[in-house]
């Protein structure tokens, strides 16, 4: 295990900046921290008390590479308008959980680690909506408690197309971070008509400069995707634009792992969960209909 984080500072300067975020949420919503394998996990629980039809499963949300609960506030609040949700940091990730990162196995130690969230934390079905990073988590969970999958620009089903275009914005992003930096790099991932916000880049700027960076997990072995298909639906969309798993190369291992067809969101990037939440509110509208009728 090792920390991502640069100093016991610079954890605190990410901590501060989610929990002030959080706190600000509109959404009728409670936080919690269990523990697990990969140490202390924070959650964000969104509409718990809401009437949902009897059945219901929940949605728990798992988001990508940098990425968090405080930063996935935009889609978040249209799936709380359906569904009682669950908003997660991954340990060794930035945000509120533990600082540890695997060094070994990754996405197989935190499809270990979701399983033990599901059964302490959530305790009902579930649809997993899991982008990138997250993705990947939720394609290496086998619980039985999961009962589809919305796996947007999905981790683990083949490796990422990084360009010299990404690479000429991302190295010095990394190096000397600065918010115009940092806007450069999300409009890079985002749609021709993305627009990211302040926030997002100051968020970005903060992690470069207080945290250490993670490359991306390598493809599953095909007796994960054999586990997977046991599901009772599994969909997957990536951004018409995508940068890093463009359709053209998501397409082949989608239908040959997953048994499934690639849903394309029109005019979006690799951050489709900004820029197209009622989409992927729909998608997991079809997960939860499909998953609780089996068809």
């Amino acid at each position: 295990m090792a920390s991502l984080y640069r100093s016991a500072e610079a954890r605190q300067k990410i901590r501060d900046w989610c929990t002030t975020r959080i706190g600000r949420w509109p959404t009728a919503h409670r936080t919690a921290e269990i523990s697990t394998r990969a140490g202390p996990t924070h959650l964000v629980v969104a509409n718990e008390d809401a009437q949902r039809p009897l059945g219901a499963p929940a949605v728990v949300l798992l988001p990508g590479t940098n990425f968090n609960a405080a930063t996935s506030l935009v889609l978040a609040t249209e799936l709380a308008r359906h569904w009682t949700t669950y908003l997660l940091d991954v340990p060794g990730q930035p945000g509120l959980s533990g600082p540890d990162r695997p060094s070994r196995h990754r996405l197989a130690f935190y499809g270990q680690w979701l399983g033990e969230v599901l059964d302490h934390a959530v305790g009902r079905p579930a649809i997993l909506l899991g982008h990138s990073l997250g993705g990947g988590i939720a394609l290496a969970c086998d619980s039985p408690l999961i009962s589809g999958r919305v796996l947007i620009s999905p981790a683990g089903l083949t490796r990422l197309s990084v360009s010299r275009r990404v690479l000429s914005a991302t190295l010095p992003w990394l190096l000397r971070p600065t918010d115009t930096r940092s806007t450069r790099l999300l409009r890079m991932m985002s749609g021709p008509h993305g627009a990211p916000g302040v926030e997002l880049a100051a968020w970005m700027t903060l992690v470069a400069g207080n945290c250490r960076s993670s490359l991306a997990p390598a493809p599953l072995p095909p007796s994960t995707f054999a586990q997977a298909r046991n599901a009772a639906v599994n969909l997957v969309a990536t951004g018409e634009h995508d940068i890093f798993l463009p359709p053209a190369r998501l397409r082949t291992p989608t239908t040959r792992d997953l048994h499934t067809r690639l849903h394309v969101l029109p005019g979006a990037g690799h951050l489709a969960t900004e820029e197209a939440p009622r989409r992927i509110s729909t998608l997991v509208a079809e997960a939860v209909r499909r998953g609780t009728t089996g068809r």
